[in-house]
């Protein structure tokens, strides 16, 4: 799942420095049609002035039904040069393959020495886009039209709960923006210490994401709502889904704006540093789970951990290649759709199942107790128990019960592509049968049916290195990896670090 997302959510980044190169003049290059890379299509709505011999006549030319703005034609004919479907992927654009290997080198050296680094640059991605969104919010504010574009944000629309796909892009927002069912919460949380107050982590991770979503709705839907007002358009209307959104409406807006190039610079700087921020996170989830299952092939063969993320990058980026050729677009929809949106629900339901029923929910709860010395309180297992699943199930059943075939933006797929579409999100989730069956595999027993029992079993608390607080001996020392602060299972096995030298052996206590 991490794997697909870094190959293809790279591009947005890709598709957002194009725009920051070209914001970098007193002119922003979608503001008219004068260009010599527009289409015969382009329109930018401006007055013309017809002259006779007797008077001046000034005529506002209508708009064809065939035309699009100069933004649009920036998007489709200037950055993507878009062909006529997936069927004709077209060549390689050369200046977004560029600016993509651009981003991997950048995401490279900010992983390759560990979450070390990585947490010194979060400062400023993590940062960063609030003093935008707050630049944004004040500014747009101040615009004819801003109230109408808040109150379409704020002003429920209870008809739209009928409507699958608002609960499947619901859930896919929730479950990307706190980055559930990815691995990278679990990945990040195993390099804190062992009695870290996880409860206060979700809390704060959570209100800080709703805080989020809501200052940036704001700020968004102030400027819609000035476009709207601009272009004598209810707000509804200037709405765009997808990239369209980003790409198309907030330009057009801001070449309307005093200071318009420097507004552009601060907006996709702003999409830059959160997209970066997200790609951190799913390759050092791939990068972490080679390790920790890899990791005798890893020192043999790579040495270093830096040459492991150095390998992740480069396949990541030519498994990317395909999105920035001239069709492009069409490959980004379709993974985009089926495996951020279908795949996430199938695994975080199969995940919320193997741990609150499968492994238990109040052994889960004895854990976090043993960790923290706070046990969680019974609202928090009935959540794992029945809630979750339950809505996780009932949003994937609702959405197949209204299960329309994928398409974009009128255009329809064919049908070996909406085929390529759910194999890729079956990629995803096909690990977790072949998990089961490694596990099975390697479980203890005579017969296939013992063997399965004991996987299903956790490791008993006889077995389990339990490590307590109360005293320092019964601590476990912190072992690195190349800078990480993280023990990998093969070195508590072994009782080393990768690089082979000696680790103090680990204290056991057995309950």
């Amino acid at each position: 799942m991490s794997f697909l997302f870094t190959t293809y959510y790279n591009v947005i980044i890709t598709w957002a420095f194009y725009y920051l190169f070209s914001s970098l003049q007193a002119v922003l290059p979608w503001s008219d049609c004068s260009n010599d890379w527009n289409s015969d299509t382009c329109f930018d709505g401006s007055n013309k002035t017809v002259v006779d011999l007797t008077i001046n006549i000034t005529i506002m030319v209508a708009r064809s039904n065939n035309s699009i703005s100069p933004t649009e034609d920036f998007y489709e004919s200037r950055l993507l040069q878009k062909t006529s479907g997936i069927d004709s992927p077209g060549a390689l654009k050369w200046d977004l393959s560029l600016i993509l290997l651009f981003c991997w080198i950048l995401v490279y050296f900010c992983l390759w020495k560990g979450p070390k680094l990585t947490g010194k640059v979060v400062y400023f991605t993590v940062t960063f886009p609030y003093v935008v969104l707050l630049v944004l919010l004040i500014r747009g504010l101040t615009l004819p039209g801003a109230v109408n574009g808040i109150l379409y944000f704020i002003v429920p629309r209870w008809e739209l709960l009928l409507n699958a796909n608002v609960w499947v892009n619901a859930a896919a927002q929730t479950f990307n923006s706190l980055g559930i069912a990815f691995g990278g919460i679990i990945t990040m949380s195993s390099y804190n210490k062992r009695n870290n107050r996880i409860l206060k982590d979700v809390l704060a991770i959570g209100l800080l994401d709703v805080f989020t979503c809501v200052l940036a709705g704001f700020a968004i839907f102030s400027i819609l709502g000035y476009l709207a007002h601009n272009q004598g358009k209810d707000v509804h209307d200037v709405v765009k889904e997808g990239p369209g959104l980003v790409f198309i409406i907030y330009p057009e807006a801001f070449t309307s704006m005093p200071v318009s190039p420097l507004i552009s610079v601060l907006f996709f700087l702003m999409l830059i540093t959160l997209g970066i921020d997200s790609q951190f996170a799913s390759v050092e989830v791939i990068v972490t789970t080679i390790q920790d299952h890899f990791s005798l092939q890893v020192r043999k063969y790579l040495k270093r951990k830096e040459f492991l993320v150095l390998l992740v990058c480069l396949i990541s980026f030519l498994c990317g290649l395909p999105n920035v050729t001239q069709g492009g677009i069409y490959f980004f929809q379709l993974i985009d759709n089926f495996s951020s949106a279908m795949s996430l629900m199938y695994l975080a339901f199969f995940e919320v199942i193997a741990i609150t029923w499968i492994y238990g929910a109040r052994r889960l709860a004895k854990d976090v107790e043993m960790m923290t010395g706070v046990r969680p309180n019974i609202f928090f297992v009935v959540c794992w128990y029945v809630f979750s699943p339950l809505l996780i199930l009932g949003i994937w059943i609702f959405s197949l019960v209204q299960y329309t075939p994928f398409s974009m933006a009128g255009y329809e797929y064919p049908g070996w592509a909406i085929g390529l579409g759910w194999f890729l999100a079956a990629l995803s989730i096909v690990c977790i049968p072949a998990g089961m069956i490694h596990a099975v595999l390697n479980s203890k027993g005579q017969s296939l049916w013992q063997k399965f029992l004991n996987a299903l079993k956790p490791v008993s608390e006889e077995e389990t290195t339990i490590m307590t607080s109360d005293t320092k001996e019964r601590d476990v020392e912190y072992v690195r990896y190349n800078g990480s602060t993280r023990a990998t299972q093969f070195q508590e096995e072994h009782h080393e670090y990768p690089n082979g030298s000696p680790l103090k052996p680990l204290s056991y206590t057995k309950v």
